[in-house]
């Protein structure tokens, strides 16, 4: 991944701030445990679900069982939102991620990705075909990759910062 630049927005920053380095965006995003996905159903209502993601290799990733909500309105609209940071009003970096969530179904890759569930989160997963088994192996759970379209940044605390990251499209 080209790490993107940031362009601080001055109508709502403290003036002067500088932008947030894609490192502080990193470090947040590898660091997090849970996550806000924010997606749309069929019918144009939104739907807005915590659960727990992995950054690595310049996406997100995250599971969801086949018959949930979220798996269903992925399959109409790919397009999705993930949100994680602070519930603090002063300090820390609010980071939200917009893109598409494109389905991973490579054995080698759901592999590293369950063995980085299990460093990061410690849940365990094994991979069953295209997707993670709980290892009651009662669960299945498909996995997505959301390569960020826009990253915003909200760094709060002096200074105020809203910084925007854009990403190539090719």
């Amino acid at each position: 991944m080209t790490e993107p630049i940031g362009e601080i927005n001055p109508g709502f920053s403290t003036p002067g701030a500088p932008a947030r380095p894609w490192s502080d965006m990193d470090a947040v995003l590898t660091g997090a445990q849970i996550f806000w996905l924010s997606t749309v159903r069929a019918d144009g209502r939104p739907h807005v679900t915590p659960l727990p993601a992995v950054w690595t290799a310049g996406s997100l990733h995250f599971c969801t069982g086949p018959l949930e909500q979220k798996a269903k309105n992925l399959e109409a609209n790919p397009n999705v939102v993930l949100t994680t940071g602070t519930d603090k009003q002063d300090e820390g970096l609010d980071v939200v991620v917009e893109g598409q969530a494109v389905r991973v179904t490579d054995g080698d890759r759901l592999r590293a990705l369950a063995q980085l569930w299990k460093e990061r989160l410690n849940w365990d997963y094994k991979v069953s075909g295209e997707a993670f088994t709980q290892l009651d192996e009662q669960h299945d759970a498909y996995v997505f990759g959301v390569a960020p379209a826009k990253v915003l940044a909200f760094g709060k605390g002096e200074p105020y910062s809203q910084t925007r990251f854009r990403f190539p499209t090719s």
